[in-house]
């Protein structure tokens, strides 16, 4: 009985420090339900990487026919770097469009980083302040949004990954585009 008497306070502490532990991992990105999905996209303008391009705004996430997918990426994220042959995978399927957006990034560090890994991106804006990132609801980058011809949100998906981009984001692709 008295050996008991010990035993349980560490148990105890055990269970405790295991739940503790536990509930600081967040839920994985595929679990979580972005607040814009069936939603219009934010209505934003942003300027553009490139001097001179237009900046992107509310009409440039519509495209009559097509399905529009808006990565947000940042020349200093390790997992932007690795969902990149997926992206340039993506920019070869027909009738997806492909837009960027440098979240919280240098011009000529976002420059230098499509310049090395490639650009799949019909058009690139910047979110130098992180506001976009803001509206789109964001938890970090690479983050990646399927809009319909509408202009509404149909999927939401976190780092790409190759099972990712044929199994998840491949056919919220399709059902957008019907």
């Amino acid at each position: 009985m008295k050996r008991l008497f010990y035993i349980l306070p560490v148990l105890g502490f055990l269970g405790l420090a295991w739940f503790l532990h536990a509930s600081l991992k967040p839920p994985p990105l595929a679990a979580m339900r972005s607040a814009l999905l069936d939603r219009p996209a934010p209505s934003l303008t942003l300027p553009a990487l490139d001097p001179g391009a237009p900046p992107l705004g509310p009409a440039d996430l519509k495209a009559k026919g097509r399905v529009t997918v808006v990565n947000l990426f940042a020349s200093w994220c390790i997992p932007c770097r690795e969902e990149a042959p997926q992206l340039a995978q993506l920019a070869r399927a027909r009738g997806v469009r492909l837009i960027g957006i440098a979240y919280k990034d240098k011009p000529e560090a976002a420059r230098a980083f499509l310049a090395e890994y490639g650009n799949p991106f019909e058009r690139v804006a910047l979110d130098i302040g992180g506001r976009a990132g803001i509206e789109w609801g964001i938890t970090g980058v690479p983050e990646s949004y399927v809009i319909d011809e509408h202009g509404i949100v149909r999927g939401h998906f976190g780092p790409l990954t190759p099972d990712g981009l044929v199994l998840d984001m491949l056919p919220a692709i399709a059902r957008a585009a019907h």
